[in-house]
């Protein structure tokens, strides 16, 4: 099986971590649950909504930049998952930097053929281009996500998709918790 997977919120848990810096940077009347309910959406979708400067971006990217890689965790179990895989990819806006060094610092980038990033010139998602791509590329099965965001690009191009922590109609599966993976998939 070859799994494209999103990066934040699908293989790590990195929503609360995000949170608690944008908590610092907006208006202290702004709570941490509407901050993180935003950011499941989109990061550029809460720059709007919170009508976050050029600053403010500026200071959550140096703040992110500044935190230890154990704050940055991986959901419980995806490891399995990845071993199980023949191939995994990644498709993300986050900066390659700086999915490279969370990997690293797992020694999980052992287990990824490829990674698109935001780095890249591809058109942000829902624009299925970059699916395309590594579809074309790595024969994809499945492709696991947190957010519609991340399986509509793939529903467009005729892939299975998985949604994670997410019940949004829509998908072929749905994942509360990794440790399901092979009774949903397979089952």
């Amino acid at each position: 099986m070859n799994i494209l997977w999103d990066f934040d919120g699908t293989l790590f848990d990195t929503y609360p971590v995000f949170t608690k810096i944008l908590k610092q940077i907006v208006h202290p009347d702004i709570s941490e649950d509407n901050l993180y309910a935003h950011l499941k959406i989109s990061f550029s979708h809460t720059i709007n909504h919170f009508q976050l400067s050029a600053s403010q971006i500026e200071a959550f990217i140096s703040l992110s930049n500044q935190l230890p890689m154990e704050d940055f965790k991986p959901f419980k179990d995806v490891e399995k998952i990845l071993k199980y895989a023949d191939k995994n990819v990644i498709m993300t806006h986050s900066g390659r930097k700086e999915v490279l060094k969370i990997l690293n610092y797992y020694g999980w980038e052992k287990y990824f053929t490829e990674l698109v990033t935001g780095d890249d010139d591809f058109p942000r998602k829902p624009n299925p281009a970059s699916y395309e791509y590594l579809h074309k590329k790595h024969s994809i099965d499945l492709a696991v996500g947190d957010r519609m965001l991340d399986i509509i690009p793939a529903k467009k191009i005729g892939l299975k998709t998985c949604l994670f922590q997410n019940r949004e109609h829509g998908s072929d599966y749905y994942l509360n918790d990794y440790k399901d993976f092979f009774s949903v998939i397979n089952g």
